[in-house]
């Protein structure tokens, strides 16, 4: 199910129709580095299915994104919702060919406008690993309010938390 666009982008509500293609990001020790580390491959499908199902309920997730030129699965972006809806996370993960190409900033700035179309959602907020300097170019660029450092287990260090406010 199509659900927004920019200029170069679609994003579309996940599928398991896209398990192949986002086995190659999320399984891909490179892109995903900053992250974690790469997803096993045993767990994407269920990954896909929560994101599908998140739509469903919350009317926000973690999307697709195609390039509209070649109709490739290029990414992922979105949010990770919790049971209040009122703080959301953001994430988002491209193919290492998308990379440094504004593509990421495209696609976060696609995802606030989304946020924003919820009046339950009142604060995004988005962690990214302090080497990550590309990221942290990003938040600031966005508006993004830096809050500090928090240690995050799935990925097992301390991380730049930030938050923009919504309204």
């Amino acid at each position: 199910m199509h659900i927004y666009e920019t200029k170069r982008m679609s994003f579309f509500v996940f599928k398991k129709e896209y398990i192949k293609q986002m086995n190659e990001i999320w399984g891909n020790q490179e892109v995903m580095a900053r992250s974690g580390g790469a997803v096993a491959s045993v767990k994407i499908p269920k990954i896909v299915k929560w994101y599908e199902d998140c739509h469903k309920e919350y009317g926000l997730s973690v999307y697709s994104l195609k390039d509209k030129k070649n109709n490739e699965v290029i990414g992922a972006a979105g949010f990770n919702i919790d049971a209040s809806v009122k703080r959301i996370e953001l994430i988002a993960h491209f193919r290492k060919s998308y990379w440094h190409k504004g593509y990421a900033t495209e696609a976060i700035t696609g995802c606030i406008k989304l946020a924003k179309r919820h009046k339950k959602v009142k604060y995004i907020q988005a962690s990214c690993d302090p080497k990550n300097e590309a990221s942290i170019r990003i938040m600031e660029k966005l508006g993004f309010t830096l809050l500090g450092k928090e240690w995050f287990e799935d990925t097992r260090q301390e991380e730049l938390v930030y938050e923009l406010k919504l309204f």
